[in-house]
């Protein structure tokens, strides 16, 4: 068994973990045919079946009894603050399922040519909301009222202590729902991290139905007629934001350094780690020489990069490979949908700069607190 946890520790080290959905991500959600024709030949279509519901789960439970006989697991997971994480885990997966399983339903059944399941035939579909629905809502009440009250007994409250100024707790941690915002405050700049992503997550959330003009599947579930918008939203809300969520509760340790599930959180960890920034690697490693004093000569290839990724990559990406995106979607459309998925793209590009080379700006200017 011990060679088993192991195992796990070394599998959701961030950098296997992240790499591997990465990798895998689009094949279960796939942008295009391409990606939808190797989606079903490799069988990840059947992971949206009863079947692997009930597989999927069971294996779930199966983890985490397993991992309550490890001290270590038992004392991250038990933790109050982090037990409604562990549910967030069977919850995401349910309604992401169940979502799904609908979704393929119903494109199964346009194909078929009946309607789908969302079809509301008038007046034999009708559902009065009293009795019907309000019962239905009053026994939700009632069964969700008699679950807080036993959570609440059988857990204590995450209260501690108050705030002592001579003794930070190790480590310090934001409230779950920030975690994502704390794990990307490691690769950005605060108003990076803390202020245009999360602003461009809520723009990109309200442009998504704007972005997608397509009058198929609309008022039902559907993924057939919605691959790219359901791909991208699934991509920034399941890998750029849950996965950062769970990885800053169960991962991220003393010191904020990476521990797997069954790691001993040693405090007295230390990562030999130097990060150095895109101007020093340049100047100082590379080429051997001083930094200039020039903040403009220092930072120019910083400047490049970012220029090229955020000026040039659109119009060349519109002329090559989304040639067919940009004619479909207009100029105005795509310029706000390829800004979006580029900046969104900065997130898991810095992480593996920062995990790779070490390196912590592409643009340092310190000088008038701009760095990025």
């Amino acid at each position: 068994m011990e060679g088993f946890k192991h195992l796990i520790d070394g599998l959701t080290k961030p950098t296997i973990l992240v790499t591997f959905t990465f990798i895998i991500f689009f094949f279960i959600f796939p942008p295009s045919d391409w990606f939808d024709k190797w989606h079903r030949r490799l069988r990840f279509n059947a992971l949206w079946g009863k079947k692997a519901l009930l597989i999927i789960n069971v294996l779930l439970v199966a983890f985490f009894i397993f991992g309550l006989g490890d001290p270590d697991f038992r004392s991250i997971v038990l933790k109050p603050d982090n037990v409604p994480i562990s549910g967030l885990i069977f919850l995401v997966f349910f309604f992401t399922w169940l979502s799904m399983n609908q979704a393929y339903k119903n494109d199964e059944l346009v194909e078929a040519g009946k309607p789908v399941d969302e079809h509301y035939d008038a007046p034999n579909d009708k559902v009065l909301v009293w009795p019907d629905l309000v019962y239905v809502e009053f026994i939700c009440l009632i069964l969700f009222s008699a679950f807080m009250m036993v959570w609440s007994i059988g857990l204590a409250a995450p209260l501690e202590e108050p705030a002592n100024p001579s003794e930070s707790p190790n480590p310090s941690k934001a409230p779950w729902y920030f975690l994502g915002l704390q794990e990307m405050l490691v690769y950005f700049d605060p108003w990076m991290a803390g202020v245009v992503l999360p602003s461009l997550i809520i723009v990109g959330l309200m442009a998504i139905p704007y972005m997608d003009n397509n009058p198929e599947g609309s008022g039902y579930y559907s993924y057939k007629d919605r691959k790219l918008s359901i791909a991208m939203f699934m991509f920034g809300w399941l890998v750029l934001w849950v996965l950062l969520i769970v990885i800053g509760t169960f991962l991220r340790g003393p010191n904020w350094n990476f521990f797997g599930p069954f790691e001993y959180w040693d405090s007295h960890k230390l990562e030999a780690l130097t990060n150095v920034n895109l101007s020093e690697f340049i100047y100082v490693k590379l080429l051997g020489t001083g930094l200039p004093g020039n903040i403009l000569l220092r930072e120019i290839w910083g400047l490049l990069i970012i220029l090229g990724y955020f000026m040039i990559l659109p119009p060349l990406l519109a002329k090559t490979w989304l040639k067919d995106m940009y004619l479909k979607m207009g100029v105005a459309r795509y310029s706000v949908f390829i800004v979006l998925i580029i900046t969104a793209l900065t997130l898991p590009i810095k992480m593996y700069l920062r995990w790779m080379f070490n390196l912590k700006y592409i643009i340092a200017i310190p000088e008038y607190f701009f760095n990025f």
